[in-house]
């Protein structure tokens, strides 16, 4: 395993990023979560309630902000809830920002970040052939800010583990994993608290970083569709948040689709909520007994999912209700 670099934040970096993000975002709840076959007491934390719904906005606001203070012009590639966080955060903290996106990405997520300032640009016919785009124009005048392999993004998402800190006693806490950052964020602010101790949880059909870690390094795999979209796809040759969570001890395990979709419909007609697949992956991976919360002598046995996003699409959403 690639030894953590430069990637991994500082205590400077996190707490400048804890300074943004609290300015910028109010903090989310935490709630009670009660479901039919899920035992023990279990909270959510409704990342689902941010104004671009997910948590990603977190590390946007923290990489603008930082970024901003070099006078670089912020670029990224996504068409996802990254996309959004950096469309919201630029807007926001008045900085400029590029955002490349496929010319094959849906009409409603382009609708999405054409609500805000920043330059929008349409290249490509893969998100790969964006992202491409995306890094020439950072090379040429900006700063290329990667959705999770970047340390200020980390430091941004690791405030949500802060808040965390402030909100409930030591738990165990489940992470959904697709790049990692979320995941090493929470690791960086909660390895080694007595009590506390971190779980990652992927889509099985996509086991990209635990791959990763049981193989020291990043490698290809093969992914296969799911509805947790957010969490899916091959990650960048070098991400440090693999080694990351090797070097804090943090297990990753796989929540199974049917289960994930099963998830998404549960949270929706027994507690009200609207959660996206890659959000959902926590409470699928309890109903699947993949994790259990029986605790001990340092924690209750209280579990904390985090309900990543609600951006979902309304026929998939109805689909999985009518299953």
């Amino acid at each position: 395993m690639t030894e953590p670099s430069e990637q991994v934040p500082t205590d400077d970096q996190l707490a400048a990023a804890y300074d943004v993000v609290s300015a910028h975002l109010e903090r989310t709840p935490v709630v009670p979560l009660r479901l039919t076959g899920i035992a023990g007491p279990v909270l959510a934390k409704l990342e689902t309630m941010q104004p671009t719904g997910s948590f990603k906005v977190r590390g946007a606001l923290a990489a603008c902000a930082a970024y901003a203070a070099e006078g670089a012009r912020i670029v990224t590639a996504s068409a996802g809830n990254h996309g959004l966080g950096i469309a919201y955060a630029a807007t926001r903290l008045d900085v400029p920002a590029t955002v490349v996106v496929p010319e094959t990405a849906s009409p409603a997520k382009v609708a999405a970040l054409r609500g805000f300032d920043v330059d929008l640009r349409q290249i490509g016919q893969s998100y790969d052939e964006a992202e491409s785009a995306a890094l020439d124009l950072a090379r040429a005048d900006g700063r290329f800010v990667s959705a999770y392999n970047d340390p200020h993004v980390i430091a941004g998402q690791a405030t949500l583990a802060r808040e965390l800190l402030e909100q409930v006693e030591p738990a165990t806490v489940l992470v959904p994993v697709g790049g990692g950052g979320l995941a090493a964020g929470t690791a960086r602010v909660l390895a080694g608290r007595a009590g506390w101790h971190i779980i990652g949880v992927e889509a099985a059909r996509s086991p990209v970083v635990s791959s990763a870690m049981a193989a020291g390094r990043v490698i290809p795999v093969d992914v296969g569709d799911t509805i947790a979209d957010g969490l899916a796809g091959n990650i960048e040759t070098g991400s440090v948040t693999p080694a990351l969570l090797a070097a804090t001890n943090t297990p990753v395990c796989g929540a199974p689709e049917p289960a994930i979709r099963s998830a998404v419909a549960q949270l929706a007609t027994e507690a009200g909520l609207v959660v996206e697949g890659s959000g959902a992956v926590g409470v699928a991976a309890l109903r699947e007994g993949l994790v259990t919360n029986d605790g001990d002598a340092e924690s209750p046995g209280v579990t904390v999912v985090l309900l990543t996003g609600r951006n979902i699409a309304t026929g998939l959403f109805c689909e999985l209700l009518a299953e």
